[in-house]
């Protein structure tokens, strides 16, 4: 079992504060645990990778639709606060990451950094545990993919454009909010959209393949600013962008109403009548292939406007990962990316 830490390092007292922002309210509490596996093999046909690495479990970041959410039950905590506010960290991530690597049955395979929680939450400005694993990629000369809504990223951006001009590497910023004020209320604890970009231009500059996910996309919220997120993208460098739909599977759902709720008491109705409108009439679809992206008229006019905007800046459609290895076919098998126990539980 995870072990308390009774006196965590303090990432807000490193240099790395001037890209995750200021400290939150909200108290932080930090387990440490030695795990058997870090390399997770994601099963799913909506995927488009195979293996991604999670050195935490829990996100600080808080975003209330954030689909993670249940496998800390797997902990023995909750899917709300505690998801928040527990973070697990797992100090021996790179040794395990080298051990992975070394032995006989690995191909180098892409690895897909944040597959299940940000890798460049705040607690990395102090372990440093995705740098430590990228310099295990760079060593074994396997291709990488990072996908994170924090600006810490900008830390390693000298490792990831050595990555780039090597074996491969992609990095993603998520930024589903065009403006700070309505993003704060979503995602209390990320970086602000203007920290996000700069990263987005800081990684371009340096030669790494970058792109921008609008993820997820929230109809009746977030769906006016996708014009603006891919602009701001396209200016800072980006050479892709994608977006999903929010997905509220199991115990994400109140947490995500109650956060609408409380944030937006005038607008949360019409935020859950344009939910149903584009999951025919149910707030979550589970099923393979259709629980990323929406169905109807409205959601075909949000494609419409992603494409229209996409394709008048130049930005391709890639989701990044495929720029390093291609598509499996789908449908090779039947469980989904977040179906089952996060690596190491219960092994």
């Amino acid at each position: 079992m995870p072990r308390h830490v009774s006196n965590p390092p303090n990432p807000w007292e490193s240099t790395a504060v001037e890209w995750i922002g200021p400290p939150p309210a909200a108290k932080l509490q930090v387990f440490e645990e030695e795990a058997k596996s870090v390399l997770n093999e994601n099963r799913s046909p909506d995927i488009p990778f195979r293996y991604s690495v999670n050195p935490y479990r829990g996100c600080y970041h808080a975003c209330a639709y954030c689909y993670a959410r249940p496998t800390h039950q797997y902990l023995g905590f909750g899917a709300g606060t505690d998801f928040d506010t527990k973070i697990v960290v797992k100090t021996n991530a790179a040794e395990c990451l080298r051990r992975g690597f070394a032995r006989r049955g690995w191909a180098g395979e892409p690895v897909v950094f944040s597959g299940n929680t940000d890798c460049y939450q705040p607690l990395e400005a102090s372990y440093g545990l995705t740098r430590a694993c990228l310099e295990v990629c760079l060593e074994f000369r396997n291709p990488v993919a990072v996908i994170t809504k924090s600006a810490l990223i900008q830390r390693d951006v000298d490792l990831l454009a050595r990555l780039a001009r090597g074996p491969g590497a992609a990095a993603f910023v998520s930024i589903p909010f065009a403006d700070e004020k309505t993003g704060r209320r979503i995602e209390p604890a990320a970086c602000s959209p203007r920290h996000r970009f700069a990263a987005v231009r800081a990684l371009a500059e340096r030669g790494v393949p970058t792109g921008v996910a609008i993820a997820p996309v929230i109809p009746g919220l977030n769906d006016a600013h996708i014009p603006a997120v891919l602009e701001r993208a396209a200016e800072a460098g980006a050479r892709s962008a994608f977006l999903t739909m929010l997905r509220l599977p199991a115990e994400v759902l109140p947490v995500f109403r109650e956060r609408i709720e409380r944030a937006f008491p005038e607008r949360a109705s019409k935020i859950f009548s344009a939910l149903r409108e584009v999951r025919a009439g149910k707030l979550n679809e589970a099923s393979f292939g259709a629980r990323m992206r929406g169905t109807g008229p409205r959601w075909r006019a949000i494609e419409r406007l992603f494409e229209i905007h996409r394709r008048r800046l130049g930005l391709g459609s890639t989701n990044g990962v495929e720029e390093i290895e291609p598509r499996r076919p789908r449908g090779e098998t039947q469980r989904g990316l977040f179906d089952e126990p996060p690596e190491g539980a219960g092994r």
